[in-house]
């Protein structure tokens, strides 16, 4: 087979180090991240339940005083938020692997994507059904190592090989602060950043990024440039009905989701796109072959047991507890902490909150405003930085310049653990102009 012997020959040309340079310049560029500052995350080990069950649990923090020096870290979206709700399901998501599984490289050799797992593939393609935002018949799905390989994957596969120079790559700005080191990391000759979508006037061609609801200020977007030489890539991440209203099911070239937003299951590293064109998903398929051979079977077989029940939780709920639907409980968690953030925004009176249109939701049949992951934040009054304003009282955030805007704004996370997000609230309403 074609796809066997490019495995062979290029089996030790590119390793996992790909992936680790990108997580570890993205976690750089967070000046606070590594310091001494960022303590322990708020849970214990991990601790045996039983043979088949594993249950993180949190560590309450007993001294007031503590509470009130500790520096609360809302810089990356750790969806840690999730947590609890998976800990309710106990042993309905819990996968037994035997050691002798998953020893051959292969899946399903007669899938284009010959590492996708089928029953993940399954589950994708259900639970893209069962919420209706997202077009699923007539295209290849690719598998990869989180959304941040499959944004390498695209541009690789979508950029002209022969061309005399790096095709430009764009997003509208604030973008999501990644993007620029995702394209430029590897300084291929393929494509390279060039900035803010809405500054782009080159009569030539182009790569746009297309975020919708966006990271960071959670607004719905479409392509900006509008030329006839573009190339979308659609990055979906964060259009599932607890942070956004599902409009309509989405139909685009190429569409990037992930595990990590969907569910908050960050760690097992997976997401999938959604290609029509047949070579593009080649493309894909053999950056990702050349870059990880392939992704890890057993992450693909825990995050179908897990989209699974997501599935099951809305249509057998005879099965599962009152208010165990997966996207039920996790919108009304996201209102109830949208509500929290507002009014304290409003208590402190120097800052400011996006404000967002009335939707109309097809998966809910209800209307709601947008509750995004992140809480795009304005410093008013004369605050001109107001990443550093906040690390002065102890909370640290993602300035607004590395998403190409000004510093007056930060981009927080809406998804940490109650006990942090209660914290940041109850912090955030007493700070004053003074």
């Amino acid at each position: 087979m074609e796809l066997k012997a490019m495995i062979l020959g290029h089996f030790l040309a590119i390793s996992l180090a790909l992936n680790l340079g990108l997580l570890y310049r993205d976690y750089c560029n967070s000046q606070e991240f590594f310091s001494s500052e960022n303590k322990l995350k708020n849970a214990s080990l991990v601790t045996n339940r039983d043979a088949n069950s594993y249950i993180v649990e949190n560590t309450e923090v007993t001294s007031s005083s503590k509470a009130v020096d500790e520096t609360i870290d809302l810089d990356h979206g750790d969806p840690t938020m999730y947590e609890r709700y998976w800990q309710k399901m106990g042993d309905k998501t819990t996968v037994l692997i035997p050691g002798w599984r998953f020893i051959s490289y292969f899946s399903d050799v007669k899938n284009l994507c010959w590492f996708l797992e089928p029953e993940f593939a399954n589950a994708v393609i259900r639970l893209h059904k069962l919420v209706g935002n997202a077009v699923t018949e007539n295209r290849d799905i690719v598998v990869g190592s989180g959304s941040s390989q499959l944004i390498q994957a695209a541009l690789y596969a979508v950029s002209p090989p022969n061309a005399t120079e790096p095709i430009d790559v764009v997003s509208a700005a604030p973008f999501y602060s990644s993007y620029p080191l995702i394209t430029d990391l590897l300084k291929s000759g393929l494509h390279k950043w060039d900035g803010d979508a809405n500054k782009f006037k080159k009569d030539k061609p182009y790569i746009e990024l297309v975020t919708s609801p966006n990271n960071p200020d959670g607004f719905s977007r479409n392509a900006v440039v509008n030329q006839d030489q573009g190339i979308l890539i659609h990055d979906l991440a964060y259009y599932w009905p607890q942070y956004t209203p599902i409009s309509h099911a989405a139909d685009h070239d190429i569409m990037l989701f992930t595990v990590s937003k969907s569910t908050g299951h960050a760690g097992s590293r997976l997401g999938w796109a959604l290609v029509k064109d047949r070579e593009t998903a080649k493309k894909m398929i053999e950056f990702i072959v050349l870059s990880t051979i392939g992704v890890s079977k057993e992450s693909q077989i825990r995050a179908a047991k897990i989209l699974q029940v997501v599935s099951d939780s809305h249509e057998h709920k005879g099965d599962f507890n009152d208010d165990e639907a997966f996207f039920e409980h996790s919108h009304k968690l996201m209102t109830r902490r949208w509500k929290q953030l507002r009014d304290a925004v409003s208590n402190a009176k120097i800052f400011s909150l996006p404000e967002f249109p009335l939707g109309q939701c097809t998966f809910t049949n209800s209307s709601f405003t947008s509750q995004p992951a992140f809480a795009w934040l304005k410093c008013e009054s004369e605050i001109d930085d107001c990443e550093s304003f906040l690390r002065h009282h102890k909370i640290l955030t993602r300035g607004g310049k590395h998403f190409g805007d000004d510093e007056k704004h930060v981009r927080i996370s809406v998804l940490p653990r109650d006990m942090i997000f209660d914290r940041f609230i109850k912090r955030l309403s007493s700070i004053t102009s003074s």
